[in-house]
């Protein structure tokens, strides 16, 4: 990519980022981030997006960011990092109802949709991995990551009891450590749970420790 389209393409996302800020206003949290190892499926479909636009613009070819494109629209997409309750303050399974795990918010309730053709990223099952956080504003929290349960039907909307019970992995205040393609990231060292193969979901939360706000992401991975 050449400098002047990289360019144009980090004023267009700080833009959006601007005017998301604007519209929740003043005195409401302003923490950002999302994961983009293993890709949530926002940040996957807004990566796919990229590529088969034209003029700036996001034009997914994958057929399920394609169809959440059509069902909500590309405002989910430009705002990948800002998939959130702003008032969770840890009752995640309180507020969030079965089925909506993924997008807790209508601005994302695409994101929801049951499908087996998400862009997934593949792991070695019980290999220790660089997980790693966009950070469009550093704010300390803890990070939960779950996995789902073997025999999870990816065809079925994703409830709380398809997860292990226990998070894989639980991270405090990790690092900023250098920039990814859209940004800086946070990133840390976790091993991956054993026993898994075929298609799951991990899905993390990010519980900010400042603030009553929370991040949900889903990330679908392939184990090998």
């Amino acid at each position: 990519m050449k400098t002047r389209d990289k360019a144009a393409l980090f004023g267009t996302a700080g833009a959006v980022l601007l005017l998301f800020s604007t519209i929740l206003g003043t005195g409401v949290a302003q923490a950002h981030g999302g994961m983009t190892y293993p890709a949530t499926r926002t940040y996957a479909c807004y990566v796919n997006g990229l590529e088969g636009g034209q003029g700036g613009d996001l034009a997914p070819t994958n057929p399920a960011c394609a169809e959440a494109v059509r069902r909500g629209g590309k405002t989910a997409l430009w705002n990948w990092f800002g998939n959130l309750i702003s008032d969770a303050g840890g009752r995640h399974r309180q507020i969030i109802p079965d089925g909506k795990l993924c997008g807790p918010t209508p601005t994302f309730d695409a994101y929801n949709m049951a499908r087996t053709d998400w862009p997934a990223t593949e792991l070695r099952s019980g290999a220790t991995v660089t997980l790693r956080y966009n950070a469009w504003a550093a704010h300390p929290g803890t990070w939960q990551q779950y996995v789902t349960r073997n025999g999870w039907n990816p065809a079925q909307p994703l409830r709380w009891s398809d997860l292990e019970p226990v998070p894989f992995n639980t991270v405090t205040n990790p690092p900023i450590n250098g920039s990814g393609p859209h940004g800086a990231e946070y990133t840390w060292t976790a091993q991956l749970p054993s026993g898994k193969s075929g298609r799951h979901v991990i899905y993390s939360i990010w519980q900010r420790s400042d603030s009553p706000e929370a991040f949900y992401n889903c990330s679908d991975v392939i184990f090998r």
